[in-house]
């Protein structure tokens, strides 16, 4: 994330203008990242995962690019909590349907994002999603739960997505339909504390986490390696988003004590006041990890109306 010391560079974003660090990955490289220069970074553990994962140009609202955009270090924090299906159902699209683990009852999660070493380099980000039944057709559900809560692969629709940086707001919200906007954000996840604070529009607390992080388990690279698909809409079609995360130190615990979130004033804070949220069920952190990120695919959503 550029400071105010730092020097910036302009980039094009389909026609939109955008800044990012000077001699940073992305001034340098346009998402065709020198894996071994990634590898030099004491800050990356290896890139062995991106190589087994080659990009490919595409067309897309921000002009051609190439995709997956990969996320060489990063950590994460997710609280998933228990909520009424009619809550949930007020704030999805008619199309999709809550997954859920008992009649009338789903799932719905607050997370945050730390993306140390990027292809759009440094940035924050935060979200209040909902777990949905997948899209596709002929799959049961309670599998899909299983997988869920097992972090190996989850369905989900984004209410808010608040990030720190333009570029990532602008390729996330035009480029992937994603409900985007910049703010202040801090995030900051290792082995002992988490913590994080999304500002709202008037400098105050949006939403903030101090936490016990998990004990952490660490993986060998690609041994565990889960998937989120997410679904959004671009210019009024349905589109879904895969993202794989190679987990190399994660814990759980289903325990909350030792969490609190704060849920100040702002658009997070409303989008899960909106949901009702019951209880937490579940905190998982990775304090280390990695990450690709592909670009939205057109996808068949039944309509449920």
């Amino acid at each position: 994330m550029p400071t105010p010391q730092q020097d910036t560079a302009e980039v094009d974003l389909g026609g939109r203008t955008v800044t990012v660090p000077k001699g940073g990955l992305y001034d340098r490289y346009r998402m065709n990242t020198d894996l071994d220069e990634v590898a030099r970074d004491p800050r990356v553990s290896g890139v062995d995962f991106f190589r087994r994962l080659p990009k490919t140009k595409v067309d897309s609202p921000i002009g051609a690019t190439l995709t997956p955009n990969f996320y060489y270090r990063i950590s994460t924090a997710r609280i998933t909590m228990l909520a009424r299906s009619r809550a949930i159902r007020s704030r999805l699209p008619g199309e999709l349907a809550p997954l859920e683990v008992a009649p009338g009852l789903g799932l719905i999660s607050v997370m945050f994002f730390r993306y140390d070493v990027c292809d759009i380099d440094f940035y924050t980000e935060a979200a209040v999603g909902i777990a949905v039944k997948p899209a596709r057709h002929g799959r049961l559900g309670f599998f899909d739960l299983v997988a869920g809560l097992k972090n190996e692969h989850l369905d989900s629709y984004v209410l808010s997505l608040p990030v720190s940086t333009e570029i990532a707001q602008v390729r996330g919200h035009d480029g992937y339909g994603f409900p985007k906007w910049v703010t202040a954000l801090d995030v900051d996840i290792d082995a002992a504390r988490t913590t994080a604070h999304v500002a709202n529009d008037a400098g105050g607390t949006d939403l903030s986490l101090l936490a016990t992080t998990p004990a952490q388990t660490a993986y060998p690279s690609g041994k565990r390696v889960s998937s989120l698909t997410s679904y959004t809409s671009i210019d009024g079609a349905w589109h879904s988003t895969l993202s794989q995360t190679n987990m190399l130190s994660a814990g759980t615990t289903r325990s909350a004590r030792g969490i609190a979130l704060q849920v100040g004033e702002g658009r997070m804070a409303d989008d899960l006041r909106s949901l009702n949220p019951i209880r937490t069920l579940q905190f998982d952190v990775v304090t280390e990890g990695q990450l690709a990120l592909h670009m939205p695919v057109p996808t068949s959503v039944q309509s449920r109306i």
